[in-house]
C-alpha cells in the first residue's frame, strides 16, 4: 500500500486548538459511558471522551475486513494497483461468550495518530477508550440470518464516525458493514500502512463512493454464502460465515456518504431501503433516475428547502419517503460529533458558542436520542418488518424537535 503523506503545519494557535476539538469530535475512540455528559479526568490529567452504549437487549461484537476489489484500479494509488479497503461487520454477539472478548478501540492507533498529526496538536492517545464491540466474539442465532446494513461515510471522514447509529443497530439485531472510502479518508491496514485523504485531484466521487458500496454488497454475499472475503484469510468469529440475509440488505450514509447510498440505491436493486443523514444529493448532475424502494432523509443544513438537488431527489422517489430534519442541528450534528466535540470543548477551553458553531443549538442528549431511534425504526420497518411505534407515521410527541416534512 502506498502512504499518502500528512500535511505538515507549525504552531499551536487557537485555529488548531479548534482543529484539535474537531479531531476529537471526528475521530477520537469511544467509551462505555451511558450517558452524553462529559468524561471523567484521568490520573494523568487528560480526559476520557465516552459515547452512549448502544440500547439493545444484545452485547455487540465486530471484526474488520481487509478487502481487495479486483474488478477495479485505484487511480489514487500507485498504477496497476488495485482498489483496496477496510471494512468492519458489527453484529449482535452471544450473550454468554461476550465479555470473554476484549473491547475494540473506535480507530486503530496509527489511524489516530495521523488524524491529530493532520490537525497540528499532540493529543494524548490515553485519552483513546474503547467501543462497545468485543472484538472476534461468537455471533449470536437466533435461526434465522441477520438483516444487513452497509455504512458510509462523509469526505475526509472513517468508518467509525457513526458508531452511535451502527452500534445501536447491531445490539438490536441487524449485521452492520462499515467501510473506509480509501483516500477519501483516513485508515489504517493490516501491515500498518496509513492512507489519508488526497490533497489532490482525481479524488473520490459519490459514484465512487457507489462503487466501494456495490462491492460491499458482494462481500456480504460471500459471507452469507459461507466464503471469507478478506485478502489476508483473517479468522472470522464463529457463526459470522453463512449467517448473513443476502437478500435482506440496507444502506445509510452521511454526508457524501449519504450520496453514494442512493445512486448505489439506483445502481442495484438489492439494496432494499436507503438513509440519507444530511447528504448534499449532489452528484454532478443531479440524481434523476426514480428509486421505487424506500428511502428516508434526516436532514439539517442540505434540507429540500434550501438544496435544489435534495428536493430534485425527493421528487423521483417513487415508493416509501419520508424527510425529518432536528430542529437545531447543523450538519455534523447526525454522528458521534454530537457528543464528542462537547466533551472536547469542555477540556479545550471552547465557548459555549464555539461548540454549538460545531453541532447547532440540538441538545446533545437529545441528538443522541434522535440518532438511535429513527435508523432503527426505519431499518425495523423495511428490513424486518416491524412497526416499532409511531416515529415514520408523522409528529412524534416523544420527539418534539424533530419536524416531519410532506
Amino acid at each position: 500500500m502506498d502512504t499518502t503523506p500528512v500535511a505538515s503545519r507549525t504552531g499551536p494557535t487557537r485555529r488548531r486548538l479548534l482543529g484539535a476539538a474537531l479531531a476529537l469530535g471526528a475521530v477520537a475512540p469511544l467509551g462505555l459511558a451511558r450517558t452524553a455528559s462529559a468524561a471523567p479526568l484521568l490520573a494523568s490529567g487528560s480526559t476520557r471522551l465516552t459515547l452512549p452504549v448502544p440500547t439493545g437487549p444484545y452485547p455487540v461484537g465486530l471484526v474488520p475486513l481487509h478487502l481487495r476489489d479486483e474488478s477495479r484500479l485505484d487511480p489514487n494509488a500507485s498504477p496497476g494497483r488495485f482498489r483496496e479497503l477496510m471494512a468492519t461487520v458489527w453484529y449482535p454477539a452471544r450473550s454468554a461468550d461476550a465479555d470473554a472478548y476484549p473491547l475494540a478501540p473506535w480507530m486503530t492507533e496509527g489511524a489516530l495518530k495521523a488524524f491529530l498529526e493532520d490537525v497540528g496538536f499532540p493529543l494524548p492517545l490515553a485519552m483513546a477508550p474503547l467501543t462497545s464491540g468485543h472484538q472476534g466474539a461468537p455471533v449470536h442465532r437466533s435461526g434465522r440470518p441477520l438483516p444487513v446494513v452497509l455504512y458510509s461515510h462523509g469526505a475526509g471522514s472513517h468508518r467509525a464516525d457513526h458508531t452511535i447509529v451502527v452500534q445501536e443497530l447491531a445490539s438490536h439485531g441487524f449485521a452492520v458493514v462499515t467501510v473506509d472510502h480509501t483516500h477519501d479518508g483516513i485508515t489504517e491496514f493490516p501491515d500498518g500502512t496509513v492512507v489519508t485523504r488526497d490533497a489532490n485531484p482525481p479524488g473520490l466521487y459519490p459514484r465512487d463512493y457507489a462503487a466501494d458500496l456495490l462491492f460491499l454488497l458482494d462481500r456480504v454475499v460471500d459471507l452469507a454464502n459461507g466464503r471469507n472475503p478478506d485478502v489476508d484469510g483473517r479468522a472470522l468469529p464463529t457463526g459470522l460465515l453463512g449467517g448473513l440475509d443476502a437478500r435482506n440488505i440496507g444502506a445509510f450514509g452521511w454526508s457524501k456518504g449519504g450520496t453514494g447510498t442512493a445512486l448505489a440505491m439506483v445502481a442495484d436493486r438489492r439494496i432494499r431501503a436507503g438513509l440519507s443523514l444530511d447528504g448534499p444529493m449532489a452528484s454532478n448532475p443531479a440524481i434523476t433516475t426514480d428509486i421505487d424502494r424506500p428511502f428516508m432523509l434526516m436532514t439539517a443544513e442540505f434540507a429540500r428547502a434550501t438544496n435544489p438537488y435534495a428536493e430534485t431527489f425527493w421528487g423521483h422517489l417513487r415508493g416509501w419517503r419520508l424527510d425529518v430534519q432536528a430542529t437545531g442541528a447543523v450538519h455534523k450534528s447526525y454522528g458521534d460529533n454530537m457528543t464528542l466535540i462537547p466533551q472536547a470543548g469542555q477540556v479545550l477551553g471552547m465557548t459555549e458558542q464555539q461548540i454549538r458553531s460545531q453541532v447547532g443549538t440540538l441538545d446533545p442528549t437529545r441528538g443522541v436520542l434522535i440518532q438511535q431511534a429513527y435508523p432503527r425504526a426505519f431499518f425495523d420497518l423495511h428490513l424486518r418488518g416491524r412497526h416499532c411505534g409511531d416515529l415514520l407515521d408523522g409528529p412524534s410527541k416523544a420527539f418534539p424537535e424533530v419536524v416531519y416534512h410532506p
